[in-house]
């Protein structure tokens, strides 16, 4: 069986990545892309279902595990009744290559260790031929991947594994690197084990130095960009939800998602994220992706996309793996891409409007775009949709988030005219038209979404649920943070979607999203009430919220998407980028301080939304 979901680590090389638990077993490994097909996959199943175990024979005493500094990097020590030794990880980052090195590094007395390597590519599904080669590496090969492993002990090979058992004394060394290749090609040439680990760590710790954020919670944050920028697809800027698939939201349940893809709404965060960390190169990679990968039909614009600007992501299930703690479907690929949801849409353009505001120029190509984009959300606003949180079954419902991004959009669109001159001498001509469509909205969602039985805006339209993705309403300057609706309405969330002193997304009772079971406390929203609080002067409840939310990242900072505090499990696929996005949202916010949202409010303040609230 798996470890718990917390108690791993992400290694990766910006393109591919892998979990590693706190015994050291890979149990996850998607080489060369986040969404390739994993080669180990005992996360999702068992051991026969492909890992590679690396720990001590003897007894533990005690395990430590910790990233070497602020990088990538991945230590486990183990303590026995023999000494000391400990596992390294890594992947270098390096084009053209997909490596994972481990080094086994005595620290005192003598350890005997266990090595098995046993892929089971295809998500475990294929059983590799293994060949020796004359040169000693062993390659075990099935279709069209294969794994190429070199190392500096003698090795045995058995049906579709390699193992070894060695001892590592104080001062000593072993190294194992494992290369995936395509099954058709020799070999990638060999690397310095050593060598790959001092330029690995300078990569990562070079990185993490130039981070502007200096505040109150620098090591959170320099951890939660480490975590975006492991998540990042170099080769285009993308940035995976996360680098998992099919992590329940309910234990034994049915709500398992492929999360290895990139979300749209996920786009101003991530361009604050890298921002507020003075990653510039990084946030202008993500908007040059994102403006590539909604080219073409402002009508088909889509929720979510492959990190190489991919749009059918067909959605499988893998009946050969049981599940994470027996949680089935196991999915790949993600039946929400061809959804239709408004919210995309301010998403989209706040993420546009951040950019110009933050000096990202863009390419002259994406202002059609944008106004194709308007056209058709003027004409789509008042349809019913699926939602921020991707409800499935038929679209009989008006969101209330969904209405407020369409606010969103329009209202960006009005900055980019009157800030930056979008669409030249015709964009003063369009801004009365806007500025009724956008007063129209916003009458609407002030109307419509308000119950007052409940006193809270709900979840949509004439319905009493409640929905904490209303919470964003003053993130995007819709209406202020301390307006008496908006006060009722955290009232409100407080006493109906906490539970452990966390905020659900919603009520699965009452919150009708087409499927059975429930879940925890989404983390994202629990970020978003502390948002909230600081924006409503009620400081000392927001930086107790954060910092109780930042006691519950693991040991090695890294946050799931939402966490059981009944059982104090993490839930959800592992770790989370919207999570982490979240985090450092949070912490600029504080940082920054709480002064009442005005209307000349810095949109790269909180780029969630810019809040141009007219």
């Amino acid at each position: 069986m798996a470890a718990r979901i917390e108690d791993y680590g992400l290694i990766g090389d910006t393109r591919g990545s892998a979990l590693v638990s706190r015994t050291a077993d890979i149990d996850w490994l998607c080489v060369p892309r986040f969404d390739s097909e994993a080669c180990f996959a005992a996360l999702l199943g068992r051991d026969e279902h492909g890992r590679w175990g690396l720990r001590p024979t003897e007894p533990v005493l005690a395990v430590d595990q910790r990233y070497r500094g602020e990088t990538m990097v991945l230590e486990t020590e183990f303590s026995c009744v023999g000494g000391t030794a400990r596992v390294v990880d890594f992947m270098p980052v390096a084009d053209g290559r997909s490596d994972v090195v481990r080094l086994v590094q005595g620290v005192s007395g003598e350890v005997e260790f266990s090595c098995r390597l046993e892929p089971r590519f295809g998500y475990g599904a294929s059983r590799p031929w293994v060949r020796t080669r004359d040169d000693g590496v062993v390659s075990l090969i099935a279709g069209p991947d294969s794994l190429h492993l070199r190392s500096t002990i003698g090795v045995r090979t058995g049906p579709g594994f390699v193992d070894a058992t060695f001892t590592v004394a104080a001062g000593a060394a072993v190294a194992f690197v494992a290369s995936w290749g395509q099954s058709d090609r020799p070999a990638p040439p060999p690397l310095d084990p050593a060598a790959a680990l001092a330029e690995t760590e300078a990569f990562w710790q070079g990185w993490a130095d130039r981070c502007a954020y200096q505040g109150r919670w620098r090591d959170a944050v320099v951890r939660s960009l480490l975590t975006l920028k492991a998540l990042t697809y170099a080769p285009t800027g993308a940035i995976v939800a996360a680098p998992t698939t099919s992590l329940p939201e309910e234990l034994g349940g049915v709500r398992n998602w492929d999360y290895r893809y990139c979300w749209l709404r996920d786009s101003g965060l991530t361009l604050h994220a890298f921002m507020a960390g003075g990653y510039g190169d990084e946030a202008a990679a993500y908007r040059d992706w994102l403006a590539r990968t909604i080219a073409g039909d402002p009508t088909k614009l889509q929720i979510m996309y492959g990190i190489g600007g991919e749009r059918r992501l067909t959605e499988a299930s893998l009946d050969w793996l049981p599940g994470y703690e027996e949680s089935r479907p196991v999915r790949i690929g993600n039946g929400a891409w061809d959804q239709f949801q408004l919210d995309v849409y301010g998403e989209t353009l706040s993420c546009l409007y951040a950019a110009r505001k933050m000096g990202l120029v863009g390419e002259p190509e994406s202002w059609d775009l944008v106004r194709g984009m308007l056209d058709y959300l003027e004409r789509v606003w008042q349809r019913p949709d699926e939602g921020i949180w991707e409800v499935r079954g038929e679209q009989t419902r008006h969101f209330t988030h969904s209405k407020v991004e369409a606010w969103v959009a329009v209202d960006r669109a009005i900055g980019l005219i009157e800030e930056f001159g979008l669409f030249g001498d015709d964009g003063p001509g369009m801004l009365p038209h806007l500025r009724t469509l956008r007063e129209r909205i916003r009458d609407e969602v002030m109307e419509r979404a308000w119950h007052p039985g409940v006193g809270a805006f709900t979840q949509a339209y004439g319905s009493a649920a409640l929905d904490a993705s209303v919470l964003v309403m003053p993130l995007v300057g819709f209406l202020e943070a301390d307006d008496p609706r908006m006060v009722s309405t955290v009232e409100a969330i407080e006493k109906g979607l906490m539970r452990g002193g966390l905020v659900r997304r919603y009520d699965t009772e009452h919150g009708h999203d087409g499927l059975p079971g429930d879940e925890s406390p989404f983390l994202a929203c629990s970020f978003w009430l502390a948002d909230v609080y600081a924006l409503q002067g009620r400081r000392a409840e927001a930086e107790a919220l954060f910092e109780r939310l930042l006691d519950l990242r693991n040991g090695l900072g890294l946050l799931a998407e939402e966490y059981d505090p009944f059982t104090r499990r993490h839930i959800g696929n592992f770790p989370q980028g919207f999570s982490h996005l979240t985090l450092i949202q949070t912490a600029d916010l504080l940082a920054r301080g709480t002064a009442k949202r005005s209307r000349a409010w810095d949109p790269t303040m909180l780029v969630a939304g810019a809040g141009r609230t007219p």
